[in-house]
């Protein structure tokens, strides 16, 4: 479990791809302090187990459904990435829950400054678009933001200096791609609430009936 407060910006050292795979070399610091192999780390948001710890450096390996899911086949050696461990039962919780299983990906169509905020606008599917709400949190790369504006196919946050600056986000440009996670507990709602709407729909209880019945 994550918070989606990155930690610092770590750099892609190497990237061995298979066919449907890849394994991931990331330079790092803050990160590996008292990390071991089996460990969590969520890269630019997504979820990955520490497969071995290097000097200065960590290993992850990464699946067909995650390539599929993600912007991570778009990157290199030597891209910048969001670097968090996972969350501590001890420590706060500054951003929101962030599960490190990213849902799909958006686009940046437009970013704007606004006095000292920086406004970034993402277009994304219908099927993501549904579980983010105004005022509501996503994970955008893995970082916690505030939703601000929506509309039917895209949505904005506005992102403070400090968060550019400490993360990602700097390097980010319009026309590019990012890992999107929606709050998680929205997901919960709708699949807890599916038989119930299900049930609704099977049910022979008709106007007809309630008429017979004397409704």
């Amino acid at each position: 479990m994550f918070t989606g407060i990155v930690e610092e910006i770590g750099t892609v050292r190497q990237i061995k791809k298979g066919k449907h795979s890849a394994v991931l070399t990331i330079s790092a610091g803050d990160v590996l302090d008292g990390t071991k192999t089996g460990d969590s780390i969520a890269v630019n948001g997504i979820c990955l187990t520490v497969t071995a710890v290097l000097p200065g450096a960590f290993m992850a390996d990464v699946m067909h459904e995650t390539l599929n899911r993600s912007a991570l086949i778009g990157l290199s050696a030597g891209s910048p990435v969001n670097l968090e461990r996972a969350m501590q039962a001890n420590g706060r919780f500054g951003g929101h829950i962030v599960a490190g299983h990213v849902d799909g990906t958006g686009k940046i169509v437009k970013i704007e400054r606004d006095d000292t905020a920086v406004w970034f606008t993402i277009q994304t599917k219908p099927e993501l678009m549904r579980y983010i709400v105004e005022k509501g949190s996503v994970a955008i790369d893995g970082i916690s933001l505030t939703v601000a504006k929506i509309t039917e196919s895209d949505f904005s946050v506005s992102a403070i200096p400090h968060t550019v600056k400490q993360t990602v986000l700097q390097e980010k440009r319009k026309g590019d791609l990012v890992n999107l996670e929606t709050d998680i507990i929205g997901k919960y709602v709708e699949k807890l609430l599916s038989p119930a709407l299900e049930e609704q729909k099977e049910s022979k209880i008709t106007k007809e009936f309630l008429t017979n019945c004397g409704f």
